[in-house]
C-alpha cells in the first residue's frame, strides 16, 4: 500500500493543511504522518518561539457571482475533477449582496451512475475538530475548565501530562505522537476497516512512542490531541461526547443534518466514498467503514446546507463569548501562508477547517471581510500529485473570486506505492 497511508489514518488528521494536516478529518495528517506511517523516525527539529501573527488582512473586492463568473467556476472545477479523477463534487460559494453559486458535478455512485446533488450527507473527517474544540471552549466560558489547565488534571497516563495544556492540545503544539501515523494502527485499521476503536485504544498507539518535542515548542498536527480533548469534555460534563456535541453544539447551532455518530451509521441519502487507502493499494468503496478511529478528531457527518451555516458560526464565534473566540483565532504559523489557532486554521485569510478520511474530503471556510462562505464536498480522498483534491478545488475557486486570498496548501511529495 502507499506510504501515504497517513491518509488512511491520518486522514484523520486532516488539515491536509496540513500537515497533516490539518486534515482526518480526522483528517489529513499530511506530511509527517506519511513518513511516520512508512516507519520513518520522527525528524529532529529545533524549538521555536510562538509568535502570534496578525490575521491576514482581507483585501480586494469579492465579485458578484454572475452567470459569467459561474461559467468560469464551472470550468475550473471540471478541470480539477478531470485531472484528479474525482468521481463527484458539490460546491457552494456565497457572500451577502454578491449572490450564491451552488453546483454538483459528477457521480455519487460509480456503479449506478447516481449524480451528485446538494442534499447528500457526507463524512466530514477533521472538520469534526471544530465541533470538539467548540465544545471545549463552551466549558471554558462556563468556568468548568481552563485553557491552561494541564491535561493530566483530567486524563491519567499522558506523556508530559503535567505540562501539556488544553490550549496546546487544541493548537496542535503538544508534541504527542499522532496515533493515526502509527504502523500498527494502520495495519489494524486497514485489515478490518469496519471494526470499532475506543479512545483508549487510539491513545495506546500514540503513547508507545516518545514525545516529539517539549510542550509548545512547535506545531505538529496530531489526532491524539483531539482524542484527549474529547475525553476532557466527557469527564467534565459526565456525558458521552457524541451526546454532548449533538445537543450543545450541533443543535445549539441550528444544524439539522449534522451528527456525531456512535458507530458506522451513515444517514441516507449519501454518496459512495472511494479510497486507495487499502492494503492492496487498489481503490475500494469505503462508505461503510467505521469512523470510530477518528472519534473526536474525525467521526462526524454533515451536509452542504449545514456546513454553509457552520462556516460562519465557527469563524465568528456565535456559540462562544467574544474573548474566548479571540483566543481561538490566535493563530501560530504552521505552513507557508497558513496558521493554526485552537482547532481552526487561517489560510490566506480563509478561516475554517478541512477534512479527509477514507472515501471523503471536505473544505469549509469563511472569509471575514466580504463574509464569504465556501464549502467543497467530494467522494474520494485519493491524492493527486501529493495534493488533497479538496485543496485543489479550494485553490481553483479562490483564484477566480479572491485572487488576493488564494486558498493553498503545499503539495507533499509522492513517495511511491
Amino acid at each position: 500500500m502507499r506510504t501515504r497511508r497517513h491518509s488512511a489514518a491520518v486522514a484523520a488528521a486532516a488539515l491536509v493543511l496540513a500537515v497533516s494536516p490539518l486534515g482526518a478529518g480526522a483528517g489529513a495528517a499530511y506530511a509527517q504522518g506519511a513518513a511516520y506511517a512508512a516507519g520513518a523516525a520522527a525528524p529532529a527539529r529545533p524549538a521555536v518561539t510562538v509568535p502570534v501573527p496578525a490575521p491576514t488582512p482581507v483585501t480586494g473586492e469579492f465579485p458578484r457571482l454572475t452567470p459569467s463568473v459561474a461559467r468560469e467556476l464551472d470550468s475550473a472545477i471540471r478541470k480539477v475533477m478531470a485531472e484528479a479523477k474525482v468521481p463527484g463534487v458539490i460546491v457552494a460559494l456565497s457572500a451577502p449582496g454578491k449572490g450564491t453559486y451552488v453546483r454538483s458535478f459528477g457521480v455519487a455512485d460509480q456503479e449506478t451512475g447516481m449524480p451528485m446533488s446538494p442534499g447528500l450527507n457526507t463524512r466530514i473527517g477533521s472538520e469534526t475538530k471544530t465541533f470538539t474544540v467548540t465544545a471545549l471552549l463552551q466549558l471554558v466560558d462556563q468556568g468548568r475548565v481552563g485553557l491552561d489547565d494541564p491535561i493530566g488534571k483530567y486524563v491519567e497516563g499522558v506523556p508530559n501530562g503535567d505540562r501539556i495544556t488544553l490550549r496546546e492540545l487544541a493548537g496542535m503544539r503538544s508534541g504527542l505522537f499522532n496515533y493515526s501515523a502509527d504502523e500498527d494502527f494502520g495495519k489494524a485499521f486497514l485489515a478490518d476497516p469496519r471494526r470499532p476503536f475506543t479512545p483508549q485504544q487510539l491513545l495506546a498507539y500514540s503513547f508507545k512512542h516518545p514525545v516529539l518535542f517539549e510542550p509548545n515548542a512547535e506545531f505538529d498536527y496530531s489526532n491524539t490531541n483531539l482524542i484527549l480533548l474529547g475525553l476532557v469534555v466527557e469527564k467534565v460534563t459526565g456525558q458521552r461526547l457524541d451526546d454532548y456535541i449533538n445537543r450543545e453544539v450541533v443543535a445549539a447551532a441550528g444544524l439539522k443534518h449534522t451528527l456525531f455518530p456512535v458507530g458506522a451509521e451513515f444517514p441516507a441519502p449519501h454518496a459512495q466514498g472511494y479510497t486507495d487507502q487499502t492494503l492492496s493499494g487498489k481503490t475500494a468503496n469505503a462508505t461503510d467503514w467505521n469512523p470510530s478511529w477518528g472519534w473526536a478528531a474525525g467521526a462526524m457527518i454533515s451536509n452542504l446546507s449545514d456546513l454553509r451555516s457552520w462556516a460562519k458560526t465557527v469563524a465568528t464565534g456565535t456559540l462562544l463569548k467574544p474573548a474566548t473566540q479571540a483566543e481561538r483565532l490566535k493563530v501560530v504559523p504552521s505552513l507557508p501562508g497558513a496558521g493554526y489557532g485552537l482547532g481552526i486554521f487561517n489560510v490566506q485569510g480563509w478561516i475554517g477547517h478541512n477534512g479527509s478520511l477514507p472515501g471523503y474530503q471536505s473544505l469549509t471556510v469563511y472569509l471575514p471581510g466580504p463574509q464569504a462562505t465556501l464549502v467543497v464536498l467530494l467522494n474520494t480522498d485519493t491524492d493527486y500529485r501529493g495534493s488533497a483534491p479538496s485543496t485543489l478545488f479550494g485553490q481553483a475557486i479562490t483564484r477566480i473570486v479572491t485572487p488576493d486570498h488564494v486558498f493553498s496548501l503545499p503539495a507533499q511529495p509522492v513517495t511511491g506505492h
